[in-house]
């Protein structure tokens, strides 16, 4: 493999030729990225490495949802559910080319069911026990005080409740066994790691050279007050040195604190596994809304339309962040017994599935409790013995990502000695800057920018980066042809995106900078397509593409059981 490429990429040499910052943030997700946008907004000289590429771990292995946490009333975490309502209003403003309004429905098949055992739950056992069907007057109680907590911004409507009759009118395919439903609406998010990467950019726009990203970096060890940093593509490795280092690396904080010499036991993560289905049937079944609901042992689920694909989740069991994890045979079970409780006419079988995913969620240590009943709100935990300060974040998730990434940024101004002057409250967001706010101005945007090229394709991309569409239509040729094998993309877009997004790998490009791996069909020659497209700005030879499509077909067989070599089906047992 010819590792030239690697051995210079550019965002490494940036770090090595000037190691020292006042800040190192080590963990790239989600809330590591926004910190590192609220610093360099602040002027800070920061810096934000990462062990394997940006949005790779826990951020990536997401619902695509940006909620309120309505079940979380149930667990008493009212400031929690406060705060994520406001993130999740402002987000609808700041970033409305990837954060939308969703209609959820619940179908209800009790009354009373919960309405005792919840409370006990809450004040007396804290979560420990079998849980409880939620019936109505207790989901109707929930979604009033969730209503109370909406009130700010008024971007979606107030909940509703149907009896049988209208409910089945308007989703017919539903169980008729269902007594009511209840509709409300929380926020979908369609492209979660285009988002992160998008606060990102901007975090880097506006540090300028105080404001350094890499991925496939990470923290190895310390050496005297330094932290030292590993290029995982050549092994090479040198020390950095900062007034504060910050550790987000989610549910691997214990395992980062370990490697720089500070045993902690913060975390306990739980698993979250979901499968994407192609299934026409059951596309149209959830009329475009998402379907969420508790299965019979009292997790909550959800059925959800997106990208022309059904997403199918999620699960909530315990597990070993050490460890690496996949959807088993057994969660999809599970999933096709949950569409069949509220589809019970629309057959699904593992034909239908076309990706499968699963992440471990950052939640705190939490011995016997429920991990459906474990606190998603985050703390973050100060520590002296590294000879530096180091700030290790605990717990977090992806709807508050903007106010955790305040609070952490202010408690590290703090410990530089500085005040924060600028506020993300209202700060547009990457391509939502501008985005048009409706039909009328989205076609004037597309007359305005298409210059000649087919409007279908400007709006395309419109769609897919939000007004950043313009770097893609400036990087490429008016007459760019789009891939037979890889419909909606271009050579030239997909290079775009190589040359300007740290793409290390082919895999970076296919689940992480597209929705190529998302929406299915990935075979051996879609992969070779694609790397050949992206070969040329990347620097790779023969050898390295033919590497790039083996390391992806097995990837895509290990973590999400997809054959490439067989048409992109799903492995089954």
């Amino acid at each position: 493999m010819d590792a030239s490429h690697d051995s210079l990429r550019a965002n490494v040499v940036q770090l090595r030729s000037r190691p020292t910052a006042d800040v190192l943030i080590i963990g790239a997700g989600i809330n590591g990225i926004a910190t590192f946008r609220d610093l360099a907004l602040q002027g800070v000289d920061v810096a934000l490495v990462e062990r394997g590429d940006f949005v790779s771990g826990a951020s990536s292995a997401s619902s695509h949802m940006i909620h309120g946490g309505i079940r979380y009333l149930e667990n008493g975490e009212f400031r929690l559910v406060k705060e994520s309502v406001t993130e999740r209003n402002r987000l609808l403003r700041t970033a409305p080319h990837y954060v939308r309004p969703l209609e959820t429905t619940i179908p209800i098949f009790s009354t009373l069911s919960g309405i005792l055992s919840a409370p006990f739950r809450l004040l007396v056992t804290h979560g420990r026990g079998k849980p409880r069907e939620r019936g109505a007057a207790l989901i109707k109680m929930g979604l009033t005080m969730y209503d109370t907590f909406s009130r700010d911004g008024g971007h979606v409507p107030r909940h509703r409740f149907l009896g049988k009759k209208k409910a089945l009118a308007e989703l017919p395919a539903m169980n008729t066994d269902i007594k009511y439903t209840a509709t409300y609406y929380d926020a979908s998010m369609h492209d979660p790691e285009r988002l992160a990467l998008d606060v990102m950019h901007d975090g880097e726009v506006a540090g300028g050279d105080r404001a350094r990203t890499a991925n496939y970096l990470s923290a190895a060890g310390m050496n005297g007050s330094s932290v030292t940093l590993r290029d995982e593509t050549t092994g090479e490795e040198f020390d950095f040195t900062a007034r504060v280092v910050l550790n987000t690396s989610g549910p691997w904080t214990d395992i980062t604190n370990a490697a720089l010499g500070e045993q902690t036991g913060f975390m306990g993560g739980t698993k979250g596994s979901h499968i994407v289905l192609d299934h026409p049937e059951l596309l149209e079944a959830t009329r475009g809304r998402e379907i969420f609901f508790e299965h019979s042992d009292g997790r909550i689920v959800l059925i959800y339309p997106l990208k022309g694909r059904v997403l199918v989740g999620t699960t909530d069991i315990n597990a070993d962040p050490a460890k690496p994890v996949v959807c088993t045979d057994e969660e999809v079970d599970y999933f096709i017994d949950l569409i069949g409780n509220v589809f019970p006419a629309i057959a699904v079988d593992r034909t239908h599935i076309v990706y499968s995913f699963s992440g471990i969620r950052p939640l705190p240590h939490h011995d016997d409790t429920a991990p459906g009943f474990v606190s998603r709100d985050y703390r973050i935990v100060q520590s002296d013995t590294l000879g530096v300060p180091m700030l290790s974040l605990v717990g977090g998730k992806w709807t508050t990502f903007r106010a955790l990434a305040e609070h952490l940024a202010n408690d590290t101004m703090q410990l530089l000695g500085r005040q924060g002057k600028v506020s993300t409250a209202s700060l547009a967001i990457g391509g939502g800057k501008g985005f048009p706010a409706d039909a009328d101005a989205r076609l004037r945007w597309v007359a305005e920018h298409a210059d000649g090229r087919d409007s279908a394709r400007v709006e395309a991309l419109l769609e897919r980066y939000g007004t950043r569409a313009t770097e893609v239509l400036e990087a490429t040729p008016e007459t760019d042809a789009e891939l037979a094998e890889l419909p909606g993309y271009t050579a030239a877009e997909l290079a775009h995106l190589a040359a300007t997004e740290q793409v290390v790998h082919l895999d970076d490009l296919l689940l992480r900078r597209t929705s190529v791996a998302f929406v299915g069909g990935l075979t051996e020659d879609r992969l070779r397509v694609a790397a050949s497209a992206i070969a040329p700005a990347l620097g790779w030879d023969a050898t390295r593409e033919a590497a790039e499509v083996e390391r992806t077909v097995e990837l895509l067989r290990r973590s999400h059981r997809i054959d490439a070599t067989a048409g992109g089906s799903f492995i089954a047992a």
